[in-house]
């Protein structure tokens, strides 16, 4: 039997998935704002529902929780407001960026060398880019892409994640990846 989860290891893993799922919910709802209130109902229905999971079993539970809270979130905007323009929550009409919460978070296992200021400032750009360029893929791929890719889940565990068929998690990955690439090379940027 599987030992089930104490509160330090359910508290260590939500402190740790914290900014991935932040960042996954922003670039589903591209408000801040939203994404935040998002990624907590998802930390509180884990926490009050499957605290009690074995620890191992949580990342999945969670990455169903998060998708899940993002579809009835959006599901209850459309309702509410109908069609309406999205814009991305990364930049202001400015063109100024905005304070960005992950900016202030730290990571503590990261142990790298920071990079040089022209790499650090290339890399900034780029990732900036792919950011963009996620936020205009369609759901599922984007969902695909950041569970396999961002999350490191394997398909079997993304697919069990989206409730759908490892199929189609490679199909969606495949033109993420694709859409992504050719995106990217449109604005001179080649992976």
């Amino acid at each position: 039997m599987d030992k089930l989860a104490s509160h330090a290891e359910l508290s260590q893993f939500l402190s740790s998935i914290e900014r991935r799922a932040y960042k996954h919910a922003v670039f589903a709802v591209r408000n801040d704002h939203d994404a935040l209130d998002i990624v907590q109902d998802a930390m509180f229905k884990l926490a009050e529902k499957y605290g009690g999971k074995p620890a191992e079993e949580l990342p999945l539970l969670f990455q169903r929780i998060l998708q899940n809270t993002i579809r009835d979130y959006c599901r209850r905007r459309k309702v509410r407001t109908g069609w309406m323009a999205l814009f991305s929550s990364l930049q202001t009409k400015d063109g100024e960026e905005e304070f960005d919460p992950l900016d202030v978070l730290q990571d503590d296992e990261n142990q790298s060398a920071p990079a040089a200021p022209d790499e650090s400032l290339q890399q900034k750009q780029v990732i900036a880019l792919i950011e963009q360029e996620l936020s205009n893929l369609p759901a599922r791929q984007r969902e695909a892409f950041l569970l396999r890719y961002w999350e490191g889940l394997d398909t079997a565990d993304a697919a069990k994640a989206m409730n759908c068929a490892e199929g189609s998690v490679k199909t969606h990955c495949s033109r993420a990846t694709h859409a992504l690439a050719a995106a990217l090379k449109t604005k001179g940027v080649r992976l």
